[in-house]
């Protein structure tokens, strides 16, 4: 078993800057991969980045390419999410996610899931 618990949501104005983070325990080993999500409000949830664990691959959706950035710090077992130039459209609830191996954008192939936490870019 594998538990996440994410934290840093919270409010923020447009071009602001929020650094999400994911503490992993349990199992959790090199050879997870580790991705972000976001659902907002009436839509599907979508894939926002991924990185493997210990083999220093990244992966971006295009909406967030340049603004956003993942990193790891092993010794913590903990992922970041880095996010700048922050827009309205990126309100959603974040989730982070583990699974075995790199599966980059699948949701349906990560096993574990964090409760979320609510980001939300206003005026």
């Amino acid at each position: 078993q594998v538990q996440l618990v994410e934290s840093g949501g919270g409010l923020v104005q447009p071009g602001g800057s929020l650094r999400l983070s994911c503490a992993a325990s349990g199992r959790t080993f090199s050879s997870y991969g580790m991705g972000w999500f976001r659902q907002a409000p009436g839509k599907e949830r979508e894939f926002v980045a991924a990185i493997s664990w210990s083999g220093g691959n990244t992966y971006y959706a295009d909406s967030v390419k340049g603004r956003f950035t993942i990193s790891r710090d092993n010794a913590k077992n903990t992922v970041y999410l880095q996010m700048n130039s922050l827009k309205p459209e990126d309100t959603a609830v974040y989730y982070c996610a583990a699974g075995a191996g790199y599966v980059g954008g699948i949701s349906s192939l990560y096993d574990y899931w964090g409760q979320g936490t609510q980001v939300t870019v206003s005026s």
